[in-house]
């Protein structure tokens, strides 16, 4: 009787807890999808990469952007944009997204040259119009947004030589500004075979353009373009497709040119970008939720 009397309580403790509910594991936070993937500072000049979920609408600098299939988006920085540059993305089934881009600024070298013919800072009424009607043929091309991602290449060399002209560059003439220089100058020999940068399409082709004498516009996709300008020789035709390496003209001192060398220029849009910047890596590793 004592010894039941002892075990009974004993019994009733192992019962309770057979019986009592085990704690619930907490289940891991879910990772809610990043709508926005994009570097945080941009240089004056830069061409930017970002990347957001499929069919995703984004927006930069008051205009919208194509996104790819596959979440890419390109835009360029201005040389002369400053502050803060804000990026929106509408992505479905999720709340807007607004990233606001730090513009890194950059010096740019003014050069002074006096003594210069008149006629050549101010040429004359009829070749001011031919000019003018050579560039807006040349601007027409610059609208062009097709779906292709050949800007998404790592961009190569279209020439190998030294950089006898840096992009942003300034010249006043007799007091008077010039435009700032809108591409690379690299010095080469004439005929030197001109390499396409990256694949793309050829969108503009004319041996014989005042200015820029034998000049070649190879459309890269979503805005994005590279422009090669005083070649001596073209080799492709309006409408052909580029593979990156592939010869597409020759280094020439076509138009107004003091001698041989590529300028080798590129835009998105109407917003000149330095090609310089394009050589190095600007694009996120991360992983972008489909």
């Amino acid at each position: 009787m004592a010894r039941h009397a002892l075990l009974g309580p004993a019994l009733v403790l192992l019962a309770a807890c057979s019986i009592a509910p085990r704690a619930a594991t907490p289940k891991p936070a879910r990772t809610a999808p990043t709508p926005l993937t994009i570097a945080a500072t941009a240089s004056q000049g830069a061409l930017v990469i970002g990347q957001t979920v499929r069919g995703a609408h984004a927006r930069f600098g008051g205009r919208d952007v194509r996104v790819g299939s596959d979440g890419h988006f390109v835009f360029g920085i201005a040389r002369d944009a400053s502050g803060m540059a804000p990026v929106t993305v509408d992505a479905p089934g999720m709340a807007p997204t607004k990233v606001v881009l730090t513009v890194a600024p950059r010096d740019w070298p003014i050069e002074r040259i006096d003594g210069v013919p008149p006629a050549t800072v101010n040429p004359p009424p009829e070749i001011a119009a031919r000019i003018q009607a050579e560039q807006a043929r040349v601007a027409a091309v610059r609208t062009r947004d097709d779906e292709r991602l050949d800007f998404l290449q790592q961009f190569q060399w279209p020439v190998q030589g030294r950089i006898s002209g840096r992009f942003g560059n300034q010249r006043v003439y007799n007091g008077s500004a010039g435009t700032p220089h809108s591409g690379m100058d690299i010095a080469a020999a004439k005929g030197t075979p001109v390499h396409a940068p990256a694949a793309g399409t050829i969108t503009f082709a004319d041996p014989n353009l005042y200015l820029t004498g034998g000049t070649l516009v190879l459309d890269h996709g979503h805005g994005v373009s590279s422009n090669f300008l005083h070649l001596s020789r073209i080799d492709v035709r309006v409408g052909d497709r580029v593979e990156q390496g592939q010869v597409i003209g020759a280094v020439g001192a076509t138009g107004r040119a003091t001698g041989p060398h590529l300028h080798w220029g590129m835009n998105w849009f109407d917003v000149r970008i330095d090609p310089l910047l394009v050589l190095e890596p600007q694009r996120s590793g991360a992983t972008i939720a489909r």
